[in-house]
């Protein structure tokens, strides 16, 4: 994947998928897919599939407020290259690109910049100073370039609208089903692992502290029961926290996570948890006693919703195979 953060540096001539595309979701797919199909087809030789963004998000740079992603730009990446994406070009929004109009975005970054071949986009993009641009200027545009340009109808599930707006919303209530149903995937969190204060421990459940991006968008607060995976671990069962941590005064939200059936330092690796289930709030307990048996149940209540969710039988056997933390094996 190659990512350009300026339009000196894009590799050409290109087939695009244009949007913002903040997290990757099936409505964003409708529109990526055709561009991923086209150059395996190879229906325009030598044209690079590349999916056009903008840098700051255009709502960040109009309000002055910074917007947190679903995808970082990283996680981004990682989800175009698995659709078949080779490039990813990170337009910089500014005052000049704000002030273009309809068909001098086209024009200069579109034919010029990019040296679009082919062109897809959803039925709802708007472009140009004010958004004054409507997918039938960009054909008109377009065409005057001999360049052929696909629309995407709105990608609907159960009569929904997927947006990244209405995921937003799901993931702050703690709704893991609506949010990875919109999503087409499991959503996730990705970081180093970094040095806490090593409570968990103390009471038999080590866990990983996670750093994320500052960036990047957070779910609830709660208890959830995920996948983890790294390098050093492969995939493997766990039960995420994500608070504050009543119970020992935490001042600061943090990440953390304790692996099922692994033990072991994971300092300093990347470690990728995908959230499975929510089980409940965040609460603060009496003392560490009772807060080490209410792991022990979430530990216990995660192994049986990654069962649920992974039916498959080599999921199943890995599961039920598992301990609850390294104190108890």
């Amino acid at each position: 994947m190659w990512i350009a953060s300026h339009l000196s540096t894009v590799k050409t001539p290109t087939i695009i998928a244009l949007g913002n595309f903040d997290g990757v979701h099936q409505g964003h797919q409708t529109v990526i897919a055709p561009v991923a199909e086209a150059a395996s087809a190879a229906a325009i030789p030598q044209a690079i599939p590349t999916v056009v963004t903008f840098d700051p998000h255009p709502q960040e740079f109009f309000t002055g407020q910074k917007r947190l992603l679903l995808t970082p730009t990283s996680e981004k990446a990682a989800c175009l290259e698995q659709l078949g994406i080779q490039q990813l070009v990170l337009v910089p929004f500014n005052q000049a690109l704000a002030s273009l109009t309809p068909q001098e975005f086209v024009e200069q970054i579109l034919i010029e910049a990019l040296q679009a071949r082919w062109i897809s986009v959803g039925q709802d993009f708007r472009f140009g100073c004010q958004r004054r641009g409507t997918v039938a200027d960009l054909q008109q545009v377009a065409a005057q370039h001999g360049v052929a340009v696909a629309v995407a109808p709105l990608h609907l599930q159960q009569g929904e609208r997927i947006s990244s707006s209405t995921i937003r919303a799901a993931l702050s209530q703690g709704d893991l089903d609506r949010a990875n149903a919109l999503l087409g995937r499991a959503y996730s969190l990705s970081g180093t692992v970094v040095q806490g204060q090593q409570l968990g421990r103390t009471i038999g459940f080590p866990t990983a502290n996670l750093q994320v991006a500052a960036e990047k968008f957070l779910p609830r607060s709660g208890v959830y029961s995920v996948w983890a995976e790294s390098a050093a671990t492969g995939c493997q069962p766990a039960v995420m926290n994500l608070g504050y941590r009543p119970t020992v005064n935490g001042q600061q939200l943090s990440v953390e996570v304790h692996l099922l059936d692994w033990s072991g330092d994971l300092y300093g690796q990347q470690l990728t948890v995908s959230l499975q289930a929510f089980q409940r709030p965040e609460q603060k307990f009496a003392g560490l006693e009772e807060l080490k048996a209410q792991i022990k149940r979430d530990a216990e209540q995660a192994k049986l919703d990654l069962l649920a969710v992974n039916s498959g039988v080599a999921a199943a056997a890995k599961i039920a195979g598992s301990s609850v933390g390294a104190a108890e094996r």
